[in-house]
């Protein structure tokens, strides 16, 4: 093959790839794409550059970035079974919620992979997607697995607070053994500090900073921040760019992309963004008067979620006044024998955590730490519509929690656990009162009335524009990313996932991210 000419910056707005969100794939896709100078990329981001602003690359300060002015900040809809004063945060930010939730590092668990595999995603089972962690981690680990030259720095968190070591020494007596985490096997029972996409200096190793930062004056690359999505462009079937609206907030102008338009605006907003554009549940978009392109139900359904409830203690000695992240260990446990999987799941907190607990009326206090159980394969689906037609009106986000009796189930089983663990002699010297939701609180429906009222996220929105079998008229994407019924259109984030991962997903989303750059790769190589 002749070697052609790089790739010149454009002055017409055509690019040969368009990019929709700049978050934890999006930024990924990008990059790989613009590795090739021949290649013309735009990366559209709604929110602002996260460059130079501490309030976004401190990992520490990362709980003050919800609700904040870097959050979407989305409220969902009245909750049958669940707290309806529960917020969806999805970043506002170049880097997306990589660089606005915690960095918890975690390869999905193979069976996980393999699962997406016997849902319809074939080409995605573990033997295919694994190599994908490796080739994007640079992992203080060691092992042949790890990748240690990748883009995304990912490090153990030392074992440094007091009250966490004593935590994992009370899991070892209720015989919760200590592993390592991203060993290459499955954790179904086990507890440990954890991994984080993090710098040794306590920058966030988020996609932006990883992907991004290094290649900011790539000439290829163009990256677009305050501009955010209006709707998707066609000619006939064939997705041709995207209409934005600029920072002044006035002019709209468009986009085109020679190749594919890769929308990667999260479980939220690709499926808003696709319904706006006509690809969605018909009788939904006629109700806004929008004209039908393709007729996908299941645009905006089968959205899954970490439900996650909290269960806090006062501490009886000092906690630690420094951390990573201030949420450093995760514990698994199965509450049911022969899973493969463990199906529950708790985070380790070394501060309070009332965010739906003080409005019920639970004490609070400034010294403490609590754990939160969540569900990892919760089986409540929800979904996301629209509000109206009209671009910049907040979607309807319906998680439905606990609208299947299992998830709840699980959470109970979880509050007892955590009991547990915390009556042991290893947590003697440091576990006061329980403060939420208290000893008074002990029948299965005690507690469940209580998480029903206080539950949070673990804001791991997923599946809402999934991937399956081409025949398969409820999954909207083909196995290759591919949006069905038009050309030219793939979504990459964490909407495409056919079922939630065990873990936290963020490594996985940009593991997607990193398959999709490819999948374009190889199918224009082959053109």
């Amino acid at each position: 093959m002749t070697e052609q000419p790089a790739a010149q910056p454009a002055t017409d707005g055509t690019f040969d790839y368009v990019v929709i969100g700049g978050g934890s794939a999006g930024a990924a896709v990008a990059a790989r794409l613009s590795e090739d100078p021949r290649v013309s990329v735009a990366l559209i981001e709604a929110g602002p550059s996260d460059v130079g602003d501490d309030a976004i690359l401190r990992l520490d300060r990362w709980m003050g970035l919800l609700e904040s002015g870097y959050d979407w900040d989305y409220l969902i809809e009245p909750q049958e079974n669940g707290n309806s004063f529960m917020r969806q945060a999805r970043a506002k930010v170049l880097g997306g919620c990589s660089s606005h939730n915690s960095c918890i590092a975690f390869w999905a668990p193979a069976e996980d992979l393999n699962h997406w595999e016997e849902l319809g995603a074939a080409g995605w089972g573990a033997e295919h997607s694994l190599p994908y962690y490796t080739r994007l981690e640079n992992n203080d680990q060691p092992g042949a697995h790890h990748g240690h030259d990748g883009p995304v720095r990912i490090r153990q968190i030392p074992p440094s607070d007091p009250c966490g070591v004593a935590v994992l020494d009370a899991c070892e007596q209720v015989g919760i053994p200590r592993v390592q985490f991203n060993d290459g096997s499955t954790v179904v029972t086990g507890a440990s500090f954890f991994q984080i996409n993090a710098r040794e200096d306590g920058v966030r190793s988020s996609s932006s900073v990883s992907y991004l930062h290094p290649v900011l004056d790539r000439p290829n690359l163009t990256i677009l921040t305050e501009h955010r999505a209006k709707r998707l462009t066609f000619d006939g079937t064939r997705c041709t760019g995207v209409e934005v609206l600029g920072p002044d907030l006035i002019h709209h102008r468009t986009f085109t992309a020679r190749h594919e338009v890769v929308l990667s605006a999260g479980a939220i907003d690709s499926p808003k963004l696709l319904m706006l554009s006509g690809i969605g549940p018909a009788e939904h978009l006629r109700e806004f008067g929008i004209d039908v392109l393709v007729d996908a139900p299941g645009v905006g359904s089968h959205m899954q979620d970490h439900p996650e409830g909290v269960i806090q203690w006062e501490a009886k000695q000092p906690m630690t006044t420094t951390s990573t992240q201030w949420w450093e260990i995760g514990i698994f446990a199965a509450t049911e024998p022969g899973l493969d999987r463990p199906d529950l799941m708790m985070h380790y907190g070394s501060v309070p955590f009332d965010m739906h607990t003080a409005r019920q009326g639970y004490p609070t206090t400034e010294n403490g730490f609590c754990l939160t159980p969540n569900v990892t394969h919760a089986r409540s689906r929800g979904t996301v519509r629209l509000r109206s037609r009209d671009f910049r009106d907040k979607p309807r986000v319906d998680p439905r929690y606990f609208t299947d009796p299992y998830d709840m189930q699980v959470m109970v089983k979880g509050i007892r656990l955590a009991r547990e663990i915390v009556a042991q002699s290893a947590l003697r010297e440091w576990a006061g009162a329980e403060l939420y939701p208290g000893p008074d609180v002990q029948t299965d429906d005690e507690i469940a009335d209580y998480l029903t009222r206080t539950h949070n996220t673990v804001y791991h929105p997923t599946g809402s524009v999934r991937m399956g079998a081409p025949d398969d008229d409820s999954s909207p994407l083909d196995p290759r990313l591919r949006v069905k019924g038009v050309t030219g259109l793939r979504v990459a984030d964490a909407s495409v996932m056919p079922e939630i991962t065990t873990v936290n997903p963020n490594i996985t989303v940009m593991m997607i991210g990193e398959r999709c750059a490819d999948f374009l790769t190889e199918e224009r190589a082959a053109v």
